[in-house]
């Protein structure tokens, strides 16, 4: 065989072997759905929500991706300022310190402000869809990521 019928055959393989490798990556270690996701589909497509409840939630969904936007972009800048006392420490001093407390308490304020959304939304539901909504809520928090 030549050099350069070699040469292809590898290069097939290796084609192969690389898209064989995407596809059982894809199908073995695809990350599970976004609890958002899996809440999502619950309310807009399982819950059969009437149109008042439909309004309401889209009112609450709006209002809370707009603070969900302000807080993240807090983030980034506590994790812009963690970076910058990392660079000039170089160590877990004074300011790295006083930066990983401020984005810790930015991450537990945006967990606290999720968690009030989460029960404006219930507070839409009927008592029937709220024992649906509720059971989703704690399954989604006690998945264990697998």
């Amino acid at each position: 065989m030549s050099d350069r019928r070699r040469l292809l055959l590898i290069a097939l393989i290796a084609f192969v072997a690389a898209i064989a490798g995407v596809g059982i990556g894809r199908v073995f270690i695809t990350p599970p759905a976004p609890v958002e996701s899996e809440l999502h589909t619950l309310l807009h497509h399982q819950l059969k929500l009437d149109s008042a409840q439909q309004a309401r939630m889209d009112v609450i969904e709006r209002q809370f991706a707009i603070r969900k936007q302000a807080l993240e972009l807090e983030l980034r800048a506590d994790n812009a300022r963690l970076a910058d006392a990392i660079q000039a420490e170089h160590g877990y001093g004074p300011a790295v310190a006083a930066a990983v407390d401020q984005s810790h308490q930015k991450m537990g304020q945006l967990q606290k402000e999720t968690l009030e959304h989460v029960f404006a939304m219930r507070a839409v539901l009927r008592p029937d869809q709220a024992v649906q909504f509720d059971a989703a809520v704690v399954k989604a928090l006690t998945a264990d990521g697998r």
